[in-house]
């Protein structure tokens, strides 16, 4: 247990304070920004820009505390521009990486699309994740079940987005196999839930609404 009494992380992966909740959390679940050379406040979303990082957890209310309390100047100790729409930009980024990963899986042979192929990936065990369009039909995506586990179901997508992730004009059901690209992909689902929880509804758990 650390000296503030909070049980010490065991699995290894490093952990940061988010600068406007003041929470402590693995990096996994929370979004880099650094300060540019024009002292402008950047996104670092793949966490390779040079510079001190500033952490901050990826939703409305995140970003609306940072901005009430000045978080980002006061975390880079410095006079600092925020951009306006800094959280529409994550939100987007977030969005592309969700695709982008998503796409390698099926160029991988790790995921497939389809209700058909999707109903027998999961009949046979073969699916870790299932991927639901938050814009598809609410009776046809309770004909299938998520398997068991955390991360299990994301439907943090549109259909054109998952669509995009499949080179097709829209999709509404998808699967995932088990591997690192995977974990990967749900990472940033979780993120990209956190940023839509408040203004689209495209979260992986819908309010008021049972995944089983």
């Amino acid at each position: 247990m650390t000296r503030g009494g909070r049980d010490k992380d065991r699995t290894g992966e490093p952990e940061r304070r988010c600068i406007a909740t003041r929470e402590v959390k693995p990096t996994s679940t929370m979004v880099r920004f650094v300060v540019s050379p024009e002292g402008e406040i950047v996104p670092d979303l793949l966490g390779k820009l040079p510079g001190r990082g500033l952490w901050l957890t990826p939703s409305p209310k995140g970003f609306g505390l940072a901005a009430k309390k000045g978080a980002f100047a006061r975390a880079a100790k410095a006079q600092v521009t925020v951009p306006e729409d800094l959280a529409k930009r994550v939100e987007a980024g977030l969005a592309d990486r969700v695709i982008h990963l998503i796409s390698l899986a099926r160029k991988a042979g790790a995921s497939v699309a389809g209700f058909e192929k999707v109903k027998d990936w999961l009949a046979k065990d073969q699916a870790e994740v299932l991927l639901q369009a938050s814009d598809g039909s609410e009776r046809g995506k309770t004909k299938l079940r998520a398997p068991r586990g955390k991360g299990s179901l994301i439907t943090c997508l549109t259909a054109d987005e998952l669509g995009l992730a499949f080179g097709r004009e829209h999709v509404i059901h998808a699967a995932l196999a088990g591997g690192g690209l995977t974990k990967r992909v749900v990472d940033e689902a979780a993120k990209l839930s956190s940023m839509r929880d408040d203004n689209d509804g495209g979260t992986a758990r819908r309010k008021g609404t049972k995944t089983r």
